[in-house]
């Protein structure tokens, strides 16, 4: 049991940052920090002193004598297990972020109710810490900084995140071995929204990848298989393979085990072919591209005939769901229309923060007038460029949104989204969403579950039921395209899509370059098999004022 003076120390000196956080008394926190660094600054050994010694130690005493002998005796500082046990696990782990004390962690816990280190840095990123009290752009910055960091080094990565890392090792590779085979594969290779690993199939030889490798920093592991790890600490297996090999090893490794089991029922596991697409025909079936090959159904539907056309990111034609500077967001209306149109999208809908997110500036109903005022006055300038007037506006604790009928009428559409009381059961977050969904004047519905990958699961719903009740009403879905969220999780799009209600695949941009997270949408969207007609950010201008046109008259409003 580690029992010696630096662990000591290390209990104290977390003890005084917990109850920093939780906002006790300074005189006592003040007295563990210094404890902690009289103890770790000790010659001798305090296992080794009779316990009359260790409470005479000047900045120790009694009390503190006393706690340390529990340490000694049981290896753990019971008062410190208080605190960490009520204390979220996330919000602990914000002190291994560099320039975050136990002061702006209480804030970002206690005010802006975060409490993981994964939702901090969503929070960065729309711009949210610059609203309170010590957080300015350049702690924001630094913070944000820190955090991707320290989330370098966690083993599970966002597809979005290790993106270009795996299109720098692609092109390495390439350049090294120009004359072999070399393709990505695994879960990269199927858009998981989560990546554990980078695979490649290659017909490289080992002794040639360990070569490379090992000289470009790269460590290898003694795990069994041909993996490696560098700096960043992201993981790298390779499959090696001959030629004549390399379309059935691509194969069986860009597909999940469901789906491989499946796939070996039905062909007996025999190769018929050297390419991917002559594996497929020689077993009868459409080529099914990897992002699909999860679900073994698919093999189903593929007997039935070709799929249709997935979207494409080319088949986005605006941008739904977006910030301004009007509340959380980094550019002007102007700046952000003006990105659009330069992208060559049609339309714009602005949709800042509805009022009860103070903590996002959001818009009370002066504001809206003045925002509406705006709008009309920028449609006029860039015709035929519109932009829609929107809100996302906030689900309230009872179901209602955030504004009056009269208020909600004023927009274009609204979409309807839960940012507040996230720790529910599934029979609350379901009454909340339901009642919202059942509001005339809901048009999407925002981030169904509040999930952010990796950091926070989201609140317990059930899809079937909210899919049910968004076709009764004719509210669409929103995938929300932040590589942080893709929240319609992407497994229930083939559901809502027989059910006949619409996707929208939006970025919930904070800024003109947020306008790039569609892609990452796209992706996602083509797991669950949706196709352009079915993305409502897929309407031309004048389809989409038939559709909201056409929506607003069939709820009578």
């Amino acid at each position: 049991m580690p029992t010696d003076n630096y662990y000591i120390a290390d209990q104290f000196s977390m003890l005084a940052k917990l109850m920093d956080i939780h906002g006790e008394n300074s005189f006592k926190t003040r007295s563990y920090s210094s404890a902690a660094f009289t103890i770790e600054k000790l010659p001798a050994q305090l296992a080794d002193m009779p316990p009359q010694d260790i409470s005479s130690i000047r900045g120790i005493g009694d009390a503190i004598g006393k706690k340390i002998q529990d340490i000694l005796a049981t290896g753990e500082l019971r008062i410190l297990q208080e605190y960490v046990n009520k204390t979220p696990p996330g919000v602990i782990g914000m002190l291994n972020i560099k320039g975050l004390g136990p002061k702006k962690i209480a804030t970002i816990w206690k005010e802006m109710e975060i409490e993981s280190i994964g939702e901090l840095l969503y929070a960065c990123q729309e711009n949210r810490l610059m609203l309170y009290k010590g957080f300015g752009e350049k702690t924001q910055e630094n913070v944000r900084g820190a955090i991707e960091f320290h989330l370098q080094n966690q083993g599970s990565h966002l597809y979005a995140e290790i993106e270009a890392y795996a299109g720098s090792v692609q092109m390495k590779l390439q350049t090294a071995f120009p004359e072999h085979g070399l393709a990505l594969t695994g879960e990269f290779r199927r858009q998981l929204e989560v990546i554990e690993n980078l695979q490649w199939v290659t017909t490289i030889a080992p002794d040639a990848l360990r070569q490379l490798l090992t000289t470009e920093g790269f460590a290898e592991e003694a795990n069994g298989s041909l993996s490696f790890k560098g700096p960043e600490g992201i993981r790298l297996l390779f499959h090696c393979t001959d030629a004549n090999a390399f379309g059935e090893t691509l194969l069986k490794t860009s597909c999940s085990p469901e789906f491989m089991e499946a796939w070996t029922q039905r062909t007996g596991g025999k190769p018929a072919g050297v390419t991917e697409e002559s594996l497929f025909t020689a077993a009868g079936l459409p080529f099914i591209a990897p992002c699909l090959r999860e679900d073994p159904a698919i093999l189903d539907e593929a007997m039935a005939g070709p799929f249709p056309t997935l979207i494409q990111p080319g088949d986005i034609r605006a941008i739904i769901h977006s910030h301004s500077n009007w509340s959380d967001g980094s550019n002007s209306l102007e700046e952000m229309a003006r990105a659009c149109m330069t992208k060559g999208y049609e339309y714009l809908v602005i949709s800042d923060h509805s009022k009860s997110a103070f903590y996002a500036n959001g818009l009370n109903e002066d504001r809206i007038r003045e925002q509406h005022a705006l709008i009309d006055e920028l449609n006029r300038k860039l015709a035929p460029f519109t932009i829609f007037k929107s809100i996302e506006c906030d689900i309230l604790n009872d179901g209602s949104l955030d504004y009056s009928d009269a208020i909600l009428s004023t927009f274009d559409l609204v979409i309807a989204s839960v940012h507040s009381n996230l720790k529910m059961s599934q029979e609350k977050a379901m009454m909340r969403l339901v009642k919202a969904i059942t509001n005339p004047y809901t048009c999407i519905l925002g981030h169904m579950t509040g999930r952010l990958l990796l950091s926070r699961p989201g609140y317990p719903v059930d899809h079937e039921m909210i899919i049910d009740a968004c076709a009764e009403h004719r509210v669409a879905i929103e995938l929300n395209a932040h590589p942080r969220r893709l929240d319609m999780d992407w497994r229930w799009i083939r559901h809502a899509l027989k059910k006949g209600v619409m996707i929208s695949v939006d970025p919930d941009a904070h800024s003109t370059e947020g306008f790039e997270h569609t892609k990452y949408g796209i992706l996602a969207a083509q797991k669950g098999g949706l196709t352009a007609d079915r993305n409502l950010s897929s309407y031309g201008l004048e389809r989409f004022k038939a559709y909201l046109a056409e929506r607003k008259k069939a709820r009578g409003i």
